[in-house]
């Protein structure tokens, strides 16, 4: 079984989104082009029948697009996070305050904890949690703590000195029925020995990240091989273009919270 989800929340990308971090070698996003990606983005989370709150643009922030970084959320609980990345830091006061509107829980991770959202994987009744460049090992922690609290099993998987692998679920994807979808550099790892793995072929670690909400799983276009992998395994892909926002080191799961 997987998690059914009802509602996201999305924030358009603002006019300093170019301004961003970015360890791509890909050239500057178009605007423009970005946001006619994330329109099509967030219709695509509304075909799959969830409620789809987006914010508007907040140009002091230009990550703040990446809103999967500044929250973990499970059905009872919601985790405002505290990121990585110094220029981060002030983007989670607006989520919290969104957040109020559906949680009575609400955690936060303190200082000097830091933790990414796109470091942090729901598998289930479990979490997998990556220490990174930007989760540290007191805010993988905390952050253990409020989940265990809230009844979830979790484990931690290090990725510092994984080369490319700026956050966790930048190497993988947890698709429901114990199916993970694992770049190379993860799949042998012993964490992942009581799952179905499905590796992503070498065409590119990118298409390693994708959501599988409800019925379907959306998929970055442009990888072929993995998407026959996932269709041959019987999984309904819905394909989006997302080439501005991987000029920013951003994923599909990255530009939402979906609960």
């Amino acid at each position: 079984m997987t998690m059914q989800f009802t509602k996201a929340i999305t924030r358009v990308p603002g006019e300093s989104f170019a301004a961003g971090i970015t360890t791509a070698d890909l050239g500057a996003p178009e605007l423009a082009h970005a946001l006619e990606q994330h329109t099509a983005y967030c219709q695509t989370l509304e075909r799959c029948g969830l409620q789809v709150t987006t914010l508007e643009a907040d140009s002091r922030f230009p990550d703040s697009t990446f809103v999967e970084d500044t929250a973990v959320l499970t059905p009872k609980m919601a985790v405002i996070t505290r990121p990585g990345a110094d220029s981060r830091k002030g983007e989670t006061a607006a989520i919290h305050a969104v957040l109020k509107n559906h949680y009575e829980d609400i955690r936060t991770i303190e200082a000097p904890g830091t933790v990414d959202g796109g470091d942090i994987c729901q598998a289930g009744d479990h979490f997998l949690i990556g220490v990174s460049a930007r989760t540290n090992p007191e805010g993988a922690r905390q952050l253990a703590k409020h989940l265990q609290a809230g009844g979830f099993t979790t484990s931690e998987i290090d990725i510092r000195g994984m080369d490319g692998l700026l956050h966790l679920k930048s190497g993988l994807s947890y698709l429901g029925n114990g199916i993970m979808l694992l770049d190379k550099a993860l799949a042998g790892l012993a964490q992942f020995k009581n799952y179905y793995v499905l590796q992503t072929p070498d065409e590119a670690r990118y298409a390693s990240n994708c959501i599988r909400v409800n019925d379907y799983v959306i998929f970055a276009a442009g990888f072929p091989q993995t998407a026959v992998l996932l269709a041959a395994e019987g999984f309904n892909l819905m394909l989006l273009e997302m080439s501005e926002f991987r000029k920013m080191d951003g994923g599909l799961s990255c530009l939402s919270l979906r609960f």
